[in-house]
């Protein structure tokens, strides 16, 4: 989305740039701290700097974010949120499995590896981890998987007991693992063996 200047006098004589309010305004700000976020890591991370690629001014940003791990959160959340899963129900949980961490690996891996490179900085000096910026993402919402063991324990593909915290999250953990130590997309293969070899093995003992 191409962001607009903030509305003024236009000494070229063509008329003035329409202000933009509300969500339109809060998604060019997330968008320009995102580019600024991406291109310069959170310490060299400004308000000037995210306002002057917005076509602002620094108020309008700290107006809504007063601290920079504020406006950091709010702008991870944002670009993770960028794109939504819709869950296809495929038939088994092998199928479910592989089709969400498919299209998590296309769709959140450069936020994951953003955060990764980018954030040293913030997680410093708020003392926090990737984890807590997960949990500040998921904010309090059931994760996709859920419906998918519901949807396996009504077919009879797993037992209830099987599915303990640690089993419920294992193949996104390794999935993490995976991503962090190679810093690099995870192949198609490698899904399947997370998929395949170890979770439904487990699952299904």
């Amino acid at each position: 989305m191409s962001l607009n200047a903030a509305s003024g006098p236009d000494v070229t004589g063509s008329a003035p740039a329409r202000r933009r309010r509300g969500a339109e305004l809060e998604t060019a700000l997330l968008e320009a701290a995102w580019a600024e976020l991406v291109e310069k890591g959170y310490d060299a991370l400004t308000y000037e700097g995210v306002a002057a690629r917005a076509g602002t001014s620094r108020a309008v940003v700290y107006r809504r974010w007063p601290s920079k791990p504020d406006l950091v959160r709010a702008v991870v959340v944002h670009g993770a949120r960028a794109e939504t899963y819709e869950p296809i129900d495929t038939g088994s949980l092998r199928g479910d499995l592989l089709a969400l961490l498919t299209w998590a690996n296309r769709a959140r891996v450069r936020v994951g590896l953003t955060a990764f490179h980018r954030l040293t900085g913030y997680f410093a000096e708020t003392g926090t981890a990737l984890s807590d910026l997960r949990e500040v993402f998921v904010g309090g919402r059931e994760p996709s998987t859920e419906a998918f063991y519901r949807r396996a324990v009504a077919r009879g593909e797993v037992k209830e007991e099987n599915l303990t915290p640690r089993a419920r999250s294992l193949a996104f953990d390794l999935m993490r693992g995976e991503l962090l130590m190679t810093l690099r997309p995870v192949s198609p293969e490698v899904i399947e063996e997370i998929v395949d070899d170890v979770v439904m093995p487990l699952l299904t003992r």
